[in-house]
């Protein structure tokens, strides 16, 4: 594949009006997510969950792609097709979550470092065959003030991982999503965040450019600049915006064609509302856009049950709660729009 083609997937991961799907649940998570509902986790309502978010009438107009977990890359939709199929018949190009996890790293207690570099290169040759068109590995970096942390030895670590998967994706004709995530979990003010953000973005993208990976082939997957989620005192909207600019605008490479933000634990409505307050702040060298998991998925699995006759409730869900973050990748999202 050319270098012009990967150029062309990666933009069009982050078309005008249009985000990504993260579908790309654990095992573990998803049990978690089904839990809250009283649904089995089993691979049957798995299946049945997804593919009830990918045939949705009209997703594909707010939706450009899908990170998939490697069960649901190997499973068929109900009328025995491939759901990588339906995917792709819809408009909407699939992708892929590849790494194997944040484990302990060892010498810094309390961080992580996420694994699966071995064996990668193969497994990246199968999925692209498969019809895969990107990838997507999440670095996890924790913040406590206390304990100084993050560490330089965790952002390191993580950070070269990310250049060494990007590198591999590129070999591989995959366009990599580089998600590099500050966690909001703690009592952090905004500016904690802000600092650990900063360190981790720089490094990132040195450890990119030493293994000579093209800014122009891959997509950046990073949190907003929040407070911590038990910070007494928590950002606006624009104060989050404002940050959240500033710290993108010192670190990321005008050469990037998109950031598409990952919600990190704010509500559906938070991760809209804040995406679109970013994108009224003007002209930025990037398209901003979004990559939610839960804050796409949460009405739409509340209203599902894991019943068949849900099923028309729940697709409205997601395509109302998709077409509200399109607006918002925009900046043209209203809050009277989500009584719509």
């Amino acid at each position: 594949m050319s270098a012009n083609e990967l150029e062309r997937i990666a933009r069009a991961m982050v078309a005008p009006g249009k985000g990504i799907l993260a579908a790309d649940e654990s095992d573990g998570t998803i049990k978690k997510r089904f839990d809250t509902i009283g649904v089995s986790s089993t691979e049957d309502n798995r299946r049945s969950y997804r593919e009830l978010l990918f045939t949705t009438p009209g997703a594909e107009e707010f939706i450009s792609g899908v990170i998939l977990f490697d069960e649901t890359a190997r499973q068929k939709a109900a009328d025995g097709q491939r759901l990588i199929d339906v995917l792709t018949a819809k408009g909407i190009l699939p992708g892929i979550k590849v790494d194997k996890g944040a484990k302990a790293l060892a010498g810094s207690p309390g961080e992580k470092v996420t694994e699966g570099l071995d064996g990668l290169r193969p497994r990246l040759e199968e999925y692209r065959t498969m019809g895969c068109r990107f990838a997507k590995w999440r670095a996890v970096i924790a913040i406590d003030v206390n304990e100084r942390q993050p560490s330089d030895a965790c952002i390191a670590a993580n950070a070269h991982a990310l250049a060494r998967y990007a590198a591999l994706c590129v070999e591989q004709d995959l366009v990599p999503i580089v998600e590099p995530e500050v966690l909001m979990d703690g009592d952090h003010t905004i500016e904690d965040c802000y600092a650990a953000t900063e360190r981790t973005l720089q490094r990132v993208f040195n450890e990119l450019y030493c293994q000579r990976v093209p800014f122009e082939q891959m997509v950046l997957k990073p949190n907003m600049v929040l407070s911590g989620s038990d910070c007494p005192q928590q950002a606006t909207a624009a104060e989050i915006a404002d940050a959240t600019l500033q710290c993108f605008r010192r670190t990321v490479p005008g050469a990037v064609p998109g950031i598409v933000f990952l919600s990190g634990g704010q509500t559906e409505v938070e991760a809209t509302a804040n995406l679109n307050e970013i994108n009224r702040r003007g002209e930025c060298p990037w398209k901003l856009s979004f990559s939610y998991g839960r804050a796409l998925q949460a009405s739409a699995l509340q209203a599902w049950q894991g019943e068949a006759d849900n099923e028309p409730s729940a697709r409205h869900a997601f395509y109302h709660r998709a077409k509200l973050n399109g607006a918002a990748s925009q900046g043209t999202y209203e809050s009277v729009m989500e009584a719509a």
